[in-house]
């Protein structure tokens, strides 16, 4: 199995979950956002997640919305490399926007499970299902912590046997579910969801990762993502000690704060966030700021 990218499984490999740079206004500025979308691929990534969390798409108008992934597509130059979050509160939008994604020549489609209430196993079902109408393969998003729908092992292998999703971005930390996912559902890749468990995932046969850190050190975490899969523990284990006080930032839940300012810190344009997002103070930031430091201090780029 092999865990890089290629057009026919256009989900693995390298997926950045994108930071969106705003203007001081807060508008999108979508040619900083071109041209960030153009230095993760030159840099050793795969491809872009556009309009998930770390993008702030709950603060985004539709208009805004779709024009992201327009503008991803285009710096991509290979719309089967974008693969736009299409999360939403009703399974019918969520179809439309898998579809608008299609429209756009991407590959495959982000989608958390229905979040405007606690479902159960039968609309979470339904809701993929619906989704996956749209045509384009569809990468269930497992984060129970936010959600509060937890996609177990046991309801992944139910919508892979459905044919509703073609893989899991799996969020929960908990690393024992890639050997029961494995067990059930075979074919249904794995993608590491938190970079904070890289390795721990990677060494369990993940075949992808939708990634934070990335956004501000491309080369570093390609290094560290490609000798992780291949096994290769010498080249691994010592980048990931070195970057991990950095990587469980993109954990907690100043996540999309913490990845900006680590973009600004190394010359990157992170910018502010849209509210109820506000800029990090106190112990937060310092934390933030030490581990990025640190990071730039012992040469990860």
């Amino acid at each position: 199995m092999t865990a890089t990218w290629n057009s026919t499984r256009p989900w693995r490999g390298i997926m950045v979950a994108t930071a969106l740079p705003l203007r001081d206004d807060l508008s999108v500025d979508h040619e900083a956002y071109a041209d960030h979308v153009r230095w993760l691929i030159d840099n050793g990534c795969d491809g872009v997640v556009p309009n998930g969390s770390l993008g702030e798409y709950q603060t985004l108008t539709d208009q805004e919305r779709a024009r992201v992934v327009r503008t991803a597509v285009e710096a991509a130059g290979d719309g089967a490399r974008v693969m736009p979050g299409v999360a939403a509160y009703g399974s019918a939008e969520a179809r439309r926007w898998a579809e608008q994604a299609g429209e756009a020549g991407c590959g495959s489609v982000l989608l958390l499970p229905p979040n405007a209430y606690r479902a159960d196993e039968q609309a979470v079902i339904a809701h993929y299902a619906e989704a996956a109408k749209a045509g384009v393969p569809v990468v269930a998003y497992n984060n129970p912590i936010d959600t509060k729908v937890d996609l177990t092992p046991g309801l992944l292998a139910q919508l892979h046997q459905n044919g509703s999703i073609v893989a899991v971005k799996e969020f929960t930390g908990d690393v024992r579910r890639a050997y029961e996912i494995a067990e059930l559902a075979p074919e249904l890749d794995l993608l590491i969801g938190a970079d904070d468990v890289l390795l721990e995932l990677a060494v369990a046969g993940a075949v992808g990762w939708i990634a934070g850190y990335p956004n501000a050190f491309p080369a570093t975490c390609a290094e560290l993502y490609h000798a992780a899969v291949a096994g290769d523990l010498a080249t691994a284990l010592p980048l990931y000690k070195s970057l991990h006080s950095l990587l469980r930032w993109d954990s907690k839940t100043e996540f999309v704060q913490s990845i900006k300012l680590s973009m600004d810190i190394v010359g990157r344009r992170g910018g502010p966030t849209r509210p109820p997002r506000f800029p990090l103070t106190g112990e937060i930031e310092a934390g933030v700021r030490a581990a990025t430091e640190k990071a730039v201090a012992d040469g990860h780029r």
